[in-house]
């Protein structure tokens, strides 16, 4: 090549242009004040669906975007229930249900949640609910479009009208929502 830096430099530009075009997938996820998009997902080792407006219908509603089965239960998903089941009782008080979605391609997506269960039941108000064709978490912005992924871990807190009050969504595996963090936003409703 009569001139090398020429070419370095647009292979460099190149990279930067794909490089780019990945960092600007982010999850957005429902505008505080707006209403949530509607759902109705497959209730977790029952024949019954819940619906995001049968939830409201009787008072506040968190819900929890997990990560699903990426390939491998994960364990920060995990660790982020069994911290909320720790705290049903308190979450109780102020949420009528505590919705956890666990997203995922059909394919024994089912099989899998149970799995994530293992022999642990969730205590009131926490229900889980599948998302077979991550229509829900595309529909809420956090559908995260890369190898062996599925959702961004979110959270968020929807008044019993439907309106977004509160969310967190964080773009890495961790940074996710605590129980204090849910409590504390269901006790400004």
């Amino acid at each position: 090549m009569k001139y090398p830096l020429v070419g370095c430099g647009l292979l460099l530009a190149s990279l930067a242009v794909c490089l780019s075009s990945f960092s600007t997938a982010h999850a957005k996820g429902p505008t505080i004040g707006e209403a949530a998009p509607d759902f109705k997902l497959g209730i977790v080792g029952q024949d019954e669906s819940l619906s995001l407006g049968q939830g409201t219908a009787d008072g506040p509603v968190v819900v929890v975007v997990l990560r699903g089965f990426p390939g491998y239960q994960c364990p920060l998903c995990s660790e982020q229930v069994g911290a909320l089941v720790n705290r049903a009782s308190a979450l109780e008080k102020l949420a009528k249900h505590v919705i956890l979605v666990y997203p995922g391609a059909p394919s024994n997506l089912e099989k899998h949640a149970e799995d994530f269960m293992g022999s642990r039941t969730l205590p009131s108000p926490m229900i889980l609910v599948r998302d077979p064709d991550m229509k829900m978490v595309t529909d809420y912005g956090v559908r995260w479009k890369a190898p062996r992924e599925t959702a961004y871990p979110a959270t968020f807190v929807i008044d019993k009208h439907g309106i977004v009050r509160w969310s967190k969504i964080s773009e890495t595996h961790a940074g996710r929502t605590t129980a204090q963090e849910i409590i504390d936003q269901l006790n400004k409703l």
